[in-house]
């Protein structure tokens, strides 16, 4: 009942500004050794728990990083060389560590999501309103499960990515699954739950995403960035297993 009229009352942007806030307030009681973010630069004893299935040491108890996004942090920052020369980025369903990252750098940044609570920029993936070859990079983590048209996201994010640029691309998958399972009829939260594991999910990539990014016209290259770092720096980060963390990187 609380939970609901807090709801109604407070809006969502401003729900998600005082959770990141209240964050960063309990965090210290998570600080130590065990664990590093090197998102936010900070070591802990725990990381908290994720997930419907909930996956332990997870989160970042400080800047709210994933397995995932700790992961790109190290791409970005390594291969792509993202924070130290001018780019002009699109990053949609910005991470809040990331976010921040790229907005004290002197580049065009737009941070974009369907829903005004979670980007300044309202864009709907399918109907990007930028011209072609506009960017130089884009960042994509965890977006394309979520999107009814996918085909039509796919090669909006062509569309606008520079011939030299690359996209980084990252997705839930499930490594058992040949051919990605989605059904268009199934559209209650509850029955996608149970069919895709998320309740927002319009279907669970299989090992064939790869192949369904190249059909609309990108070259791909699948990276599990786990094996270009040490074991030791894997663990203590908490980089996942494979299944949310595969970078696709897409060019053309």
């Amino acid at each position: 009942m609380i939970k609901s009229i807090y709801k109604s009352i407070v809006p969502e942007g401003l729900r998600v500004s005082l959770r990141q806030d209240l964050q960063k307030l309990i965090a210290p009681f998570y600080f130590g050794n065990r664990f590093y973010c090197n998102c936010c630069d900070k070591s802990f004893r725990a990381f908290l728990p994720k997930g419907n299935i909930k996956r332990e040491h997870a989160a970042c108890p400080y800047c709210g990083s994933l397995e995932r996004t700790r992961l790109l942090y190290f791409y970005l920052q390594n291969e792509v060389q993202a924070f130290s020369r001018p780019l002009k980025v699109l990053h949609f369903a910005p991470e809040a560590c990331l976010y921040a990252m790229f907005k004290k750098l002197n580049i065009e940044y737009v941070d974009a999501d369907i829903n005004p609570a979670l980007a300044h920029h309202v864009i709907d993936i399918t109907s990007i309103p930028y011209k072609d070859h506009y960017f130089d990079l884009i960042i994509c983590s965890h977006v394309l499960g979520h999107v009814p048209d996918e085909e039509k996201a796919i090669q909006e994010l062509k569309r606008v990515l520079k011939p030299n640029g690359v996209a980084l691309i990252v997705t839930l998958i499930n490594p058992e699954l040949r051919v990605t399972l989605e059904d268009a009829t199934v559209i209650i939260p509850a029955e996608r739950l149970q069919r895709y594991g998320e309740s927002d999910l319009c279907r669970l990539h299989g090992s064939d995403f790869g192949e369904r990014l190249e059909k609309q016209g990108f070259s791909v290259e699948k990276i599990d960035y786990r094996q270009a770092l040490p074991d030791t720096l894997v663990q203590r980060c908490r980089l996942g297993n494979g299944q949310r963390e595969l970078i696709f990187k897409c060019t053309h």
